[in-house]
């Protein structure tokens, strides 16, 4: 085989890598852009070399200058960090930190608490593996000194039918503006003395969460019953595509349980500028293109009493990779879904791959993409009733006019396809245990993921309870 990127030569030798070649020619030592005085660690972006203190300073000030421009999250108020373990979530993890510590200037304000979810049953890993996975984030999470929350996909499967419902929409401060807060919230701590050792927060010790999500939560695993109801659930999923839809939303929900049964009115995920650029391109091929604002923007609020915000939403992967290598940012990675595919696994991965193999060659490909989703509004994804909300999802149903577009024969074959084929899998039932009842009430790209869930009677209790609910 001829190696066409090798050192040795080749047919592409002397094509492809030229430019690439030039540029690793001229790696000279370079002085950081900033200090002007410290020698480069790293190249950010095409002649912006920081050494390592001004790169700190410059990725803690991208966080806390992101929340200060949208002024969401009020001072005082409650914040749960979703945790994967992955490089963004535990960057996002040691910012906070970094916000909350003595040294740090200007300090965040808000109180954070942290969940995880352990997916290891659907990830394909044994109970040992699993077992050992959740006593090494317990360890990272004891070391924050952050109450915590360990929780298992499995508990999904038990939420309530609410859970797909907005909550009430709630003021963190009625009547006051943020600045406003700010400043009556700094005033409060100087009158109880304070000032010089609080920075608006009271932090629990380590290990300060629900007695249910405590120490050695590691070793109580869910009942195995349990664990082999949500295997079931997946393995009636037909595509690698819907699972990973199927596994986002379970995440999503229990984590917005957590929230709501807690008393947490904001949850910080962490999504970097490359994954929302490559969650931009695939919910477009999934059919999402009407809800691109508020799946991919700075702030998530179509759940109501819950906010989701994505605060690393402006880091190149990587600005993280190269911050979590030089001031040791644990993390635990899980593996992927498996799947018997290896080129084409699912559209999600696909896009990746797609992506981040042309950010190689075309550097502004992910910020190009990221800046495009920039000027999308978010007004189409709002719903004012609940007849007009997506059952899965809670975006508007994006169908009006449906019987003008070339879509309407689509979903007249959807919905033909889905009544023989439940009349084929699915058990003698009322009219709602009917794949093709649960149609009207979910969006165009909800019902292409719903077609490829398996029968009813494997879904989530949860949904089929609100189904019901909505269509009796």
């Amino acid at each position: 085989m001829c190696e066409a990127a090798g050192d040795d030569g080749g047919c592409g030798a002397d094509v492809g890598p030229a430019r690439r070649r030039r540029g690793a020619g001229r790696s000279y030592p370079r002085t950081c852009m900033k200090c002007g005085q410290g020698s480069a660690a790293l190249v950010i972006r095409v002649g912006d070399p920081f050494c390592r203190n001004c790169f700190r300073e410059y990725f803690m000030h991208k966080f806390r200058a992101m929340l200060g421009k949208n002024r969401i999250i009020f001072p005082g108020e409650k914040v749960l960090l979703a945790l994967s373990g992955g490089p963004v979530s535990s960057a996002m993890l040691r910012q906070v930190q970094e916000g909350l510590s003595r040294e740090t200037a200007k300090k965040l304000r808000f109180i954070p608490s942290v969940v995880y979810v352990d997916e290891g049953a659907v990830r394909g890993q044994s109970l040992a593996q699993r077992e050992q996975s959740l006593a090494r984030m317990e360890t990272l999470l004891q070391a924050t000194g952050f109450p915590y929350y360990l929780m298992h996909l499995e508990q999904a499967l038990e939420l309530p039918a609410s859970i797909l419902r907005p909550g009430p929409v709630t003021s963190s401060e009625p009547g006051l503006s943020y600045k406003e807060a700010v400043e009556g919230f700094i005033q409060q701590q100087r009158q109880k003395g304070n000032g010089d050792k609080d920075s608006g927060t009271s932090l629990p010790g380590p290990g300060s969460g629900d007695s249910a999500e405590g120490p050695l939560a590691a070793s109580r695993l869910p009942a195995a019953a349990l664990t082999q109801e949500l295997l079931k659930l997946f393995e009636a999923v037909e595509t690698p595509t819907a699972k990973e839809e199927l596994l986002q939303m379970l995440r999503i929900h229990l984590i917005l349980q957590t929230a709501r049964t807690k008393g947490y009115t904001k949850v910080m995920t962490g999504e970097s500028c490359t994954r929302v650029a490559i969650k931009l391109l695939t919910n477009l091929a999934l059919g999402r293109g009407a809800f691109l604002a508020i799946d991919t923007g700075f702030k998530d609020n179509r759940h109501g009493d819950v906010m989701v915000v994505r605060p690393m939403r402006e880091y190149m992967a990587k600005e993280i990779a190269f911050y979590n290598h030089f001031f040791d940012v644990p993390t635990v990675i899980a593996p992927p879904l498996p799947t018997k595919r290896r080129d084409k696994p699912s559209i999600h991965r696909v896009v990746e791959r797609f992506l981040l193999g042309l950010q190689e060659d075309f550097p502004s490909t992910i910020s190009t993409i990221y800046r495009t989703g920039e000027k999308l509004s978010s007004d189409r994804a709002k719903a004012t009733c609940e007849s007009q909300r997506c059952l899965l999802c809670l975006c508007a149903l994006d169908l009006d006019g449906e019987e003008e577009l070339a879509l309407e024969p689509t979903l007249i074959m959807d919905e033909l396809e889905l009544e023989r084929n439940g009349c084929c899998q699915d058990p003698p039932a009322a009219g709602a245990e009917r794949k093709s009842a649960y149609i009207p009430l979910l969006c165009y790209s909800c019902r292409l993921t719903f077609k490829e869930l398996g029968p009813v009677t494997t879904l989530p209790p949860y949904v089929r309870a609100e189904a019901q609910r909505r269509i009796h």
